[in-house]
């Protein structure tokens, strides 16, 4: 039996990815073919589908990496990492039932931000 994939945003992924749309909306009113935005807002969306079909996507963070703040913050044992365009990162937990597996997305941002959260030089 296979189970029922959900993928649920923070409240802070939400408000980014809302105006990353608008960002996008706005260069495609304006004629703009190809940006950084819209190959983000792409990636993005290409990644939850494919989290739908695997929700171990992407590469698994050690447990003792785990940022205190995600620890803290929302409870997570678990932490995915999947690479965007540019050098940017997005952030997912996975937890489940016996009928229906949930990716809960944390976060995305760039390297810099990335390697602030982790503590790496």
């Amino acid at each position: 039996m296979n189970k029922e994939v959900e993928i649920i945003l923070s409240e802070e992924v939400s408000k980014q990815y809302e105006e990353l749309n608008r960002i996008v909306g706005e260069e495609i009113e304006k004629g703009v073919e190809s940006s950084f935005h819209q190959s983000l807002l792409r990636a993005i969306n290409r990644i939850k589908e494919l989290l739908r079909q695997n929700p171990f996507l992407g590469n698994q963070v050690h447990k003792r990496l785990i940022p205190r703040e995600y620890l803290n913050k929302y409870g997570v044992d678990n932490l995915w990492r999947v690479e965007l365009p540019n050098r940017w990162r997005l952030l997912y937990s996975v937890y489940g039932g016996k009928l229906k597996i949930t990716n809960f997305v944390l976060d995305f941002f760039d390297h810099k931000k990335y390697n602030k959260l982790f503590k790496y030089n």
